[in-house]
């Protein structure tokens, strides 16, 4: 694999590369907000309110310039799109490292709303497109398994960062790491990852002769029907996610019992990203779908149906975990079998927009939810969202069995 520089790259370590990328782009944006929230309005007397807003409309500018994104990763390609992702993500994270004001600290999150367009899973996997061929499912297994460490990595080296040089250091040490690290993998290992030409076009239509990729009627029912499972999916992981500890206590359970059961949710995601490497070779992309989608709801119907107990709750955080685990590989690899490769950042892109506006929303609509309801309440909502997800996964896989 020759790269634009002369040196041969290796698919392993173009994975290798992207994979460091990724525990730091995640690392750095959606589990930083976790991590150093409380810091930041404790420090600077800002509501919580404030400090998570800026996240959700920096999420909001991502969802608006998704697809913009894609056709600009098939059109110029992965490396000049990723390793510009690592500039803007360093200036997003240095102004917010410099915040004095709020409008500069949501200014900060607005810069890196676009970033996270040009620096993660999305423009990633279109990049692995462009360099792995036939091999890219694989690829985007592999990939989604070195992300899985972003949280486990980042939300205790955010929190000492904070505790030894304040939660403005730590911003302008993620600040150095796109800069110093992730800018420089990226033209490095990115190489092949160019704009598409004529020549992979004729390349992805002869990819399976007998299956031709969808088109037509037959594409916009199959991408609606996807970007619903991803949307209400997203909306359900979304609001736990946000309020998963004040769910737990909700529901009776002890600060240190409901710490245990989200401890459990990043193993669970390693563990189900492991598996799929190892024996889901057999599957196919809808059945791999199919078992992602289907594991939210069964995790919230066993909690259900467990009586919200101990060892529910215990069932819950590891399937939970499970199903997002193998969520990321399905949102790559459903895709790709039903639309090829042709066009793909484009498409993800697309499939992403749905997805990333509830996302921004979620954790406020679901907020208000548990203010005039329950935590009981809350996770029976979230069940019928699941439901409909799967539901819609289910009747992809049907029509479209590949």
């Amino acid at each position: 694999m020759v790269g634009r520089t002369g040196l041969t790259v290796p698919l392993w370590l173009v994975i290798l590369g992207l994979g460091i990328t990724q525990i730091i782009g995640w690392g750095s944006t959606y589990y930083a907000i976790g991590a150093l929230s409380h810091d930041i309005s404790a420090t600077t007397g800002w509501s919580k309110s404030l400090v998570f807003a800026a996240f959700s409309a920096a999420l909001l500018l991502s969802g608006l310039l998704s697809r913009w994104a894609g056709r600009a990763v098939d059109r110029h390609g992965g490396r000049k799109l990723m390793a510009t992702g690592s500039v803007i993500s360093a200036i997003g994270c240095l102004i917010i490292g410099l915040a004095h004001a709020p409008w500069v600290y949501v200014t900060g999150w607005l810069v890196l709303g676009v970033a996270m367009r040009f620096a993660l899973y999305d423009a990633a996997f279109a990049s692995l497109a462009q360099i792995a061929g036939e091999r890219t499912r694989r690829s985007i297994s592999y990939l989604a398994l070195y992300a899985g460490f972003a949280s486990t990595t980042f939300w205790p080296l955010s929190h000492y960062l904070s505790t030894e040089i304040g939660w403005n250091g730590a911003f302008l040490v993620f600040a150095a790491m796109h800069l110093c690290i992730c800018l420089p993998i990226h033209l490095a290992v990115l190489g092949k990852s160019r704009g598409e030409t004529e020549d992979d076009a004729a390349e992805t239509t002869k990819e399976d002769p007998e299956q031709p990729f969808l088109e037509g009627r037959e594409r916009r029912f199959a991408m609606a029907a996807f970007a619903a499972a991803i949307a209400f999916n997203g909306l359900v992981f979304a609001a736990i996610s946000a309020h998963i500890l004040p769910l737990f206590t909700g529901l009776g359970f002890s600060s240190s019992e409901a710490v245990l059961f989200a401890a459990l949710v990043g193993p669970s995601q390693v563990a189900a990203r492991l598996g799929e490497i190892f024996a889901g070779r057999g599957l196919k992309a809808s059945q791999l779908g199919v078992i992602a989608f289907g594991l939210l709801p069964l995790a919230l119907a066993v909690f259900a149906m467990g009586g919200f107990g101990f060892v529910a709750a215990i069932a819950f955080a590891l399937l939970y975990g499970a199903s997002n685990g193998l969520i990321t590989i399905a949102k790559g690899a459903v895709p790709l079998t039903l639309f090829g490769r042709r066009g793909y950042g484009s498409v993800l892109g697309t499939l992403a927009v749905p997805n990333l506006v509830l996302n921004a929303l979620a954790p406020t609509l679901f907020s208000l939810l548990l203010e005039q309801t329950s935590a009981t309440t809350g996770f029976l909502v979230a069940l019928g969202f699941a439901l409909l997800s799967a539901l819609a996964m289910v009747w992809l896989a049907r029509a479209y069995p590949r």
